[in-house]
């Protein structure tokens, strides 16, 4: 906390001058820790959206994958009938 200095103590006008300029010095503080907020706010925002991104993408491959493993399976189950079952 600050501490009130002698001339505040004896003048109400020089009081209100170093109340204005502390009001002042923390009104500028917040607005940079507002302005740090939404940086971090956007930057989490885009991660969350690369995060979507890559699970969208592992989500197509897995179908991919389980596509291509079935569609062998069946070949091969269709080779082997038309070979063992009709000849």
């Amino acid at each position: 906390m600050v501490e009130t200095t002698d001339i505040e103590k004896k003048s109400l006008e020089a009081h209100v001058e170093l109340c204005a300029e502390r009001y002042n010095a923390l009104e500028n503080r917040l607005d940079h820790v507002n302005a740090k907020i939404s940086s971090l706010s956007d930057v989490i925002r885009e991660v969350h959206d690369m995060v979507q991104r890559m699970s969208e993408k592992r989500t197509d491959q897995l179908i991919g994958w389980g596509v291509g493993l079935i569609g062998a399976l069946s070949a091969t189950v269709i080779y082997l009938v038309t070979h063992y079952v009709f000849k």
